[in-house]
């Protein structure tokens, strides 16, 4: 299945350049580009990452898997199906980058209560901004996040600065690894 994946994601979601010409969120100037929601969002990418992430979890007494939207949402979504397909159901929820001014005013969608036990997941880790700031939002509503798993680590050092937060950090793919598949190096 990962190697399939690895496929899939350098087909459609990966993009290398020998020069630096991919701007990041951060403004910094890049050799890589990923955009995983092509991936995430088809078919056979949904099944493959759903499969995949909940083979990384399975191991744990969690009630919950989910991170900041919209990167996380489909592979929350895939994980929770294969999950219950799998028999040990998960249930997915999303969290919010903007606080909601109405309503019940909390940063967590979804079926999660105080005291559970989690996943944070993201499709792609650079500096792990946005894992962290998903873990916290998830502690201000009190989940008990116990590991984060990344579809893919751009090995920028986003892993480290999330184990500051969460011991247990696991990438399901590596930049190395899509670099490997297409044959091309720095």
């Amino acid at each position: 299945m990962k190697s399939e994946l690895i496929d899939i994601v350098c087909e459609t979601s990966f993009k290398f350049s020998k020069e630096p010409t991919f701007k990041l969120a951060s403004g910094k100037m890049s050799h890589f580009y990923v955009n995983c929601k092509p991936t995430t969002l088809s078919p056979r990418g949904m099944y493959l990452v759903g499969n995949l992430v909940f083979e990384a979890l399975k191991d744990l007494d969690v009630t919950g898997v989910g991170g900041l939207t919209f990167g996380a949402d489909p592979i929350a979504v895939a994980t929770a199906f294969a999950s219950e397909l799998g028999g040990k159901p998960i249930k997915a929820f999303s969290i919010r980058k903007e606080l909601k001014d109405h309503g019940i005013i909390n940063w967590v969608e979804g079926d999660m209560a105080k005291g559970e036990k989690v996943v944070i997941i993201d499709d792609v880790v650079t500096t792990g901004g946005s894992t962290i700031k998903a873990i916290e939002r998830a502690k201000i509503q009190g989940l008990d996040v116990v590991r984060v798993i990344t579809l893919i680590d751009r090995q920028e050092g986003g892993v480290e600065n999330i184990k500051e937060y969460v011991d247990d950090v696991r990438a399901i793919i590596t930049r190395d690894e899509l670099m490997d598949h297409l044959g091309v190096s720095l």
